[in-house]
C-alpha cells in the first residue's frame, strides 16, 4: 500500500522529503471547509427523494454533483452534459446560500437591532421636546419690555436731541405669538447622525447552525508560498461552487483549476481524470506533481493518476482513508512545508508530524465521523 504512512508508522517524530514540479490540490476538505454547507444541502435532496439522509451523504461526498444527481433522481441520467447543466448549477447555488445563511442572518439581525433602537432614541427625543414646552405658553408682553425695544429707545434719545452711533435696521416683522422662544436646537441629539453600530454586539443565534465556508489550517501559508504555474486546484465540485467557496475564504481560484464540469473531462473521481488533466495544463506529468486529498474517492484519484499522494485527516475518520492508497496521511497542511528550488523551481516538500500530532490527528478524525446533526438537509462533499 503505502510506502511511508505518517499515521500508520507511529514513531516519535515522522518525517518526510520529497522532490516534486507542482501540487494538484483538492478544494472542498483540504483548502477549504465547506462539508456543513454541502452536508445540507445533500440532505435536503434525500429528504425530497424520501431517503435517508446520512446514506446519500455517504454515497455523494467527493463525488461530481452531475455524477451524484443522475444516481439519485433516474429521470436524469438520460441527459447529457449540457442538459445537466441547470441541475447543477442550481444545486450548488443551494450549497452556497446553505453556507450564507448565518451570516445574512446575523446581519438581518443586527440591523433589526439597530433600527429598534433609532426608533427608541427618536421616541425618547420627541418625549423630550413634548415635556420641555408645556411651561412655554405665548405670554404678552408687558409695558416695561415694549418700553425698551430698540425703537422705544430710539425715540427717546431723539426727545433729547441725541443721536444714536449707529442706527440698527429697522424691522418690521412683527414676533410670532405662539412662538415658545425656545431653540428646539438644544434638544436634538447629537448622536443621531452617528451610526447606531451593533457590530460588536451578541444576537441570539441558538436556533441557527453556522455552516460557513472556512479556510483549513496551514492553507494559507502553503498557497502563499507556492509560485505561480506551480500548483493548481482539481475538483468534484462545479464552477459555481467552485470560485464561489475559494472566493469566500480569499482565495483567488490558480489560472489552472479543473472543475467538474470541464468539458474536457470524461470522467470525475474516483477516477485519475481531473488531477491528469491539472498536471497537464500545467506542463508536467502527473507522476512527478503531489495530490493533496482528504476524501476516499480523490485520494483513490490521486493515487490512480501516478502521483505522490497526501492524504489529510480533515473530513473522514482515519479508518475510512487509510487504506485508499495515500503514501501520506496528517492531521493538517500546518505540518507541510514548501522550499522553492533557485536552480530549476521544483518544490522541496517537507513533512513533519511527531507522535502526539499523528495521535491527535486520529483521534480529531474518528470524532468528527460521528453522524451530524441534520437541519432541514445534511452532509457530502462536492469535495
Amino acid at each position: 500500500m503505502s510506502q511511508f504512512n505518517l499515521c500508520s508508522a507511529i514513531n516519535d517524530h515522522n518525517q518526510a522529503e520529497m522532490i516534486v514540479d507542482a501540487i494538484l490540490f483538492d478544494m472542498d476538505g483540504t483548502l477549504v471547509d465547506s462539508i456543513a454547507a454541502v452536508e445540507s444541502a445533500w440532505g435536503a435532496v434525500a429528504q425530497t427523494l424520501n431517503r435517508d439522509p446520512q446514506e446519500v451523504i455517504d454515497a455523494t461526498h467527493g463525488r461530481r454533483a452531475i455524477d451524484n444527481l443522475k444516481d439519485l433522481k433516474p429521470q436524469l441520467r438520460r441527459m447529457s452534459a449540457a442538459e445537466m447543466e441547470p441541475h447543477v448549477e442550481e444545486f450548488e447555488t443551494e450549497i452556497l446560500r446553505q453556507a450564507d445563511h448565518f451570516q445574512k442572518e446575523v446581519r438581518s439581525r443586527r440591523s433589526s437591532m439597530a433600527s429598534s433602537k433609532r426608533q427608541s432614541r427618536e421616541t425618547s427625543r420627541k418625549n423630550s421636546m413634548v415635556f420641555n414646552n408645556v411651561d412655554h405658553k405665548p405670554r404678552r408682553q408687558s409695558s416695561l419690555s415694549q418700553s425698551i425695544t430698540a425703537d422705544g429707545v430710539s425715540g427717546r434719545m431723539a426727545a433729547l436731541g441725541l443721536k444714536p452711533l449707529t442706527q440698527a435696521p429697522s424691522t418690521n416683522q412683527e414676533e410670532d405669538p405662539n412662538s415658545s422662544n425656545i431653540d428646539e436646537d438644544v434638544f436634538d441629539d447629537d448622536d443621531d447622525e452617528e451610526e447606531i453600530k451593533t457590530d460588536d454586539e451578541e444576537v441570539d443565534v441558538s436556533d441557527l447552525t453556522d455552516k460557513s465556508v472556512r479556510i483549513l489550517p496551514g492553507v494559507r501559508k502553503l498557497i502563499d508560498s507556492l509560485p505561480e504555474g506551480r500548483y493548481a486546484v482539481a475538483t468534484s465540485g462545479a464552477k459555481t461552487y467552485c470560485y464561489g467557496a475559494l472566493k469566500r475564504v480569499g482565495i483567488t481560484p490558480p489560472k489552472v483549476t479543473i472543475t467538474a464540469d470541464d468539458p474536457r473531462l470524461k470522467n470525475g473521481k474516483p477516477f485519475p481524470d481531473p488531477f491528469i488533466l491539472a498536471a497537464e495544463c500545467l506542463g508536467f506529468d502527473p507522476a512527478n506533481c503531489l495530490v493533496i486529498e482528504d476524501s476516499p474517492s480523490g485520494i483513490k484519484a490521486g493515487v490512480a493518476s501516478g502521483a505522490k499522494t497526501i492524504a489529510v485527516c480533515t473530513s473522514h475518520p482515519f479508518e475510512k482513508i487509510s487504506e485508499c492508497g495515500a503514501h501520506w496521511l496528517i492531521p493538517t497542511l500546518e505540518l507541510v512545508q514548501v522550499e522553492v528550488r533557485k536552480s530549476d523551481g521544483k518544490l522541496r516538500i517537507y513533512i513533519d508530524a511527531d507522535k502526539q500530532a499523528v495521535l491527535k490527528s486520529r483521534k480529531d478524525a474518528v470524532q468528527s465521523s460521528a453522524p451530524p446533526e441534520l437541519s432541514n438537509a445534511n452532509n457530502s462533499s462536492s469535495s
